[in-house]
C-alpha cells in the first residue's frame, strides 16, 4: 500500500519525503515538484493532506509558475477529483498525501 504518491504524465511512483526532507512543515519544497516538471507536466496538483496538515510554501508554487506551470492546491479528496479531471485534457502531475 502507497501512503503518499508523486505521478507525472506517463508514470508514477510512491512519495518517499525522506529524498528531499520534506515535513508538514514548511511542506512540499521545490525539489519534491522538479521530477514532475521534468517529466513534462503543465499543470501540478499538490494535495495537503485529509486535514490540509500538509503545507505548500509560496516558493514552490512561484517555482512552478516561473516555469509556465499551472498550481492548483487541495485537500487530497478534491486534489483526486481535480487531477482526474485534468489529466483527460492536459499533462499533469500531482502529489498527493493521503493522511493528515
Amino acid at each position: 500500500m502507497v501512503k503518499d504518491l508523486k505521478v507525472w504524465p506517463g508514470g508514477g511512483r510512491q512519495w518517499d519525503w525522506t529524498e528531499t526532507g520534506t515535513r508538514h512543515s514548511p511542506g512540499i519544497q521545490t525539489a519534491d515538484v522538479e521530477e514532475l516538471f521534468a517529466a513534462g507536466a503543465v499543470a501540478v496538483v499538490l494535495s495537503q493532506g485529509m486535514e490540509k496538515r500538509l503545507e505548500v510554501p509560496q516558493s514552490t508554487v512561484d517555482w512552478l509558475e516561473a516555469r509556465g506551470v499551472t498550481v492548483h492546491v487541495a485537500e487530497t479528496t478534491e486534489a483526486i477529483e481535480l487531477y482526474n479531471r485534468l489529466r483527460e485534457i492536459t499533462a499533469v502531475g500531482g502529489l498527493f498525501h493521503s493522511t493528515c
